[in-house]
């Protein structure tokens, strides 16, 4: 009878190691509550807040967008809230390489995909700063009631 007996504390058990992201979670909280999602209290969500308000700006305001171009600007600040959580969690990490696996991991692509829906977003609405419309002096006259 022959047994093969390993020493005390060889045996290593290998655990999983799992890193929480929480891109499902947030991606799950604006799909069901949209912008309501967000706290307009916390300073995250005023920054999204000013960053919608310049691009809404250099669109050339509320009164020269379409509703659908405020569909798309309503997606790409989502989008931007997603990407800047992402970034910020793969900033705190070691490494975004898997060494066992020497790949990177998931989240990196997901992230990299997250980026270019942005870069479409933006690039749907125009990259060109538009102005807004100015009345000739003639028209902004008779709206006064001054005379022309």
């Amino acid at each position: 009878m022959v047994t093969s007996a390993k020493p005390p504390g060889t045996s290593k058990i290998h655990r999983r190691c799992y890193q929480k992201h929480g891109l499902t979670t947030m991606k799950k909280a604006l799909h069901q509550l949209g912008g309501r999602a967000l706290d307009q209290r916390t300073s995250l969500a005023k920054a999204l807040g000013r960053w919608r308000s310049e691009i809404l700006n250099d669109l050339g305001g509320t009164e020269n967008t379409s509703a659908q171009q405020r569909a798309v600007l309503d997606l790409a600040v989502k989008t931007k809230l997603m990407l800047d959580s992402i970034d910020a969690w793969l900033l705190t990490q070691r490494s975004l390489i898997n060494a066992r696996k020497r790949a990177l991991y998931p989240v990196v692509r997901e992230r990299q995909q997250i980026a270019d829906a942005l870069a479409r977003y933006l690039g749907q609405l125009g990259l060109e700063r538009k102005s807004k419309g100015v009345m000739d002096l003639k028209s902004y006259l008779a709206e006064r009631g001054g005379d022309g």
